[in-house]
């Protein structure tokens, strides 16, 4: 049997999804996390699953995993010592950064101090300038030297990032060959030409350390995490997923960290495109909210959006990574009053432990589960099919704390909270449509995560949103969408130049260069000859323009008429873009980049058997909004039938979420099992 296992690590559980395309069948599992060794609810849960469901550990050929890992061993700055060696005069550039501000109008918010220290920063003699002219020969003796220093300092890696080291590597290459002679295979050595050789100097420099950082905190944890499913039974090393949206191999994980930074977020945009086109949406947001945050992303035409740039822990990050933009409003977001006196909620969350004061784990402020649980859309027996004991009195308890701080009542008070972070959410999902050109009314909401289902309907209608889309198992999407990942990997090839027929020489040689790499990167992944993919991008801009637009192509020679054609794209794209184009101005080439994709078997995604229409299991009171407490029924998602329609108000409970449907909204389950709500 060739099962496939999906694992999926957030702040407050660790999901399971399984897999067996010999009979179609799929399995779904959830355990708190342990966030202080996020491996041990991994095989916990891993454990659990093969045990209780009889499965043979070797029959396991396919073991995913988004992990939080490098994420937040850098936001809490537990990472590896790292050294950097840079171009004569550029030692403080990642100090330096940019003139912009975090934020605008805060003059006492400044960037996080860097990672590597002022004096553990070097610089040595070399200087080629911008069109590969040497300028500076580089200085051996010099680095030798500095191999000598580093080897007493004890770094974990040294970082090397050199002036123009994105379109001319050699100097970068040849200072790693000879520190790798003084200093031996114990400490690793990068450079900025290996991570992602892009211009933009700060950037590049940001992203070569936030990588070297991260090498011996991934490297530990992957040795450990690897070593525990193979002592349970599992043959299959684990591939990593990737922000980019697609999956790595353990090897390449160990080499590029940084890749699997937000890794969890991106495999669950995956998986909820991959529902949504299956039932013929095309056009959808998608929110995903866990117990510490809400992350939403926009999907057009089937295809998520890419960025190729953007922070993380306050550092920028020049890697293509989906475009997920994340906000502390989750289930575990706290509840507090601001100097204002106003309420506000989040970003501090309480995590997996000490979790939610309902969950009695030794937590007693107010959190957005607390309030739930108070109004009734949460129940206040238990969770996860009865797994997960809640206490109502500690919800009301903490809350009770807070409303006596606001003079309001314990009702109100947990609206607000409700409230509050629904409209946190919403502002985050006006940035990725209203302010991008879109009209949100026009998309259907996705909704997912063990929280999602509780909000979106409160999220859409602030919005103008009439449909929500909740797909069978909302709070384990993001280790579903790892079972229909495919691998991946991106190169880019710099080439600054004029694009006009002059260029045609020059890209052709680039493609050629960048297909090859790709070729050897099939070859090294096993990838056969009919799984392979490519997806081609040239990054043009006006000439002067600060940043530039990735236009896709699909064509492997280059003459007039591609370059005609590519042209003409970048004014419709710069048109939609930015609302006007300028089509006899000349353009400027900048990256020529190719994104590949070994295709793996995805798992089918059964239609629901007919049956009965389900009945109520219980009735409870439920608030839906300031006085209107409801006499609401409790359906069981699992007793719901293909084509059944429920009008609210209704409770939907299933193991890995609660879906609250408002008086007059009308939900019915379609072929696959989704439930697809309409907002009145």
């Amino acid at each position: 049997m060739a099962i496939n296992i999906g694992v999926d690590v957030g702040g407050t559980f660790t999901d399971f999804a399984v897999s067996m395309p010999t009979d179609g069948t799929h399995l779904y599992y959830k355990v708190p996390s342990t966030p202080e060794k996020p491996d041990r609810a991994i095989i916990r849960g891993l454990e659990d699953l093969l045990s209780s469901h009889s499965i043979e550990p070797s029959g396991v050929l396919r073991f995913s995993h988004g992990t939080t890992v490098g994420t937040n061993a850098l936001i809490q700055r537990q990472v590896g010592k790292v050294a950097i060696i840079t171009t004569r005069g550029f030692r403080d550039l990642i100090e330096i950064g940019r003139q912009t501000r975090p934020k605008v109008y805060d003059m006492h918010q400044d960037f996080p101090k860097p990672l590597v220290p002022r004096w553990l920063r070097y610089e040595v003699s070399e200087r080629i300038l911008a069109d590969g002219r040497i300028h500076i020969p580089l200085d051996e003796n010099e680095v030798k030297e500095l191999g000598r220093i580093l080897s007493l300092e004890k770094v974990d890696c040294v970082a090397i990032c050199f002036l123009h080291s994105h379109a001319f590597p050699n100097h970068e290459q040849r200072a790693a060959e000879v520190l790798k002679s003084v200093m031996g295979d114990g400490i690793s050595i990068m450079t900025s030409s290996m991570v992602y050789p892009e211009f933009r100097e700060y950037e590049r420099f940001s992203t070569t350390v936030l990588n070297a950082a991260l090498l011996t905190v991934m490297s530990a944890y992957l040795d450990r995490l690897t070593e525990e499913v193979k002592r349970i039974g599992l043959v299959a090393d684990p591939m990593i997923s990737q922000s980019g949206g697609g999956l790595m191999s353990a090897t390449y994980s160990r080499q590029f960290p940084i890749r699997s930074a937000l890794s969890g977020p991106a495999a669950g945009v995956i998986g909820a495109s991959y529902r949504a086109v299956v039932a013929g949406e095309r056009n959808i947001i998608t929110l995903d909210i866990g117990g510490t945050s809400a992350d939403v992303s926009l999907i057009a035409n089937g295809q998520p959006s890419t960025v190729h740039a953007r922070h993380l822990a306050g550092f920028p990050l020049r890697l293509p990574a989906l475009d997920v933009s994340a906000v502390g409003a989750g289930g575990g977001s706290i509840a507090w009053i601001d100097r204002d006196e106003l309420l506000k909620v989040g970003p501090e969350s309480a995590g997996a432990d000490p979790g939610p004061a309902c969950y009695d784990r030794g937590g007693s402020v107010a959190t957005v589960t607390d309030a739930n649980v108070l109004l009734g859309r949460l129940p206040s027996e238990a969770l996860l099919d009865g797994r997960m004991p809640i206490r109502a009195d500690l919800a009301k308890n903490a809350i009770d704390s807070l409303s006596a701080q606001l003079n309001l009542s314990l009702e109100d008070t947990a609206l607000g909270i409700v409230q509050v972070a629904s409209a946190v959410i919403v502002k985050a999902m006006r940035a990725i449509s209203v302010e991008r050109g879109h009209d949100p009314s026009a998309f259907t909401l996705f909704a997912y995560g063990g929280a999602g289902p509780l909000h979106a309907m409160e999220v859409a209608k602030e919005l103008g949103i009439k449909k929500v889309f909740i797909p069978p198992n909302p709070g384990i999407l993001c280790a579903e969408g790892l079972l229909s990942s495919d691998l991946i990997a991106d190169f880019v090839k710099p080439i600054l130049c004029r694009f006009d027929e002059s260029v045609i020489q020059n890209i052709t040689l680039v493609w050629q260069d960048l297909n090859n790499q790709a070729v050897k990167w099939f070859q090294s992944e096993d990838v056969s000859d009919e799984n392979r993919k490519t997806t081609w991008v040239a990054d043009l801009r006006y000439e002067g323009q600060n940043f530039e637009l990735s236009i896709p192509f699909e064509f492997d020679k280059f003459g007039k008429s591609e370059i005609e054609q590519l042209r003409s794209a970048f004014d419709e794209a710069h048109e939609v873009a930015y609302g006007y184009a300028q089509p006899n101005e000349y353009v400027e080439l900048v990256n020529i980049k190719v994104k590949l994709s070994g295709v793996l078997a995805k798992p089918s995604l059964p239609k629901l058997a007919v049956s009965v229409d389900a009945k109520p299991i219980s009735e409870r009171k439920v608030c839906f909004q300031k006085g209107e407490w409801m006499e609401t029924k409790v359906y069981r998602r699992l007793d719901l039938s293909r084509g059944q329609s429920l009008t609210g108000p209704a409770i939907i409970e299933q193991m890995d979420s609660i879906i609250v449907v408002f008086p007059g909204d009308i939900a019915r389950v379609d072929d696959w099992g989704n439930l697809l709500v309409n907002i009145s």
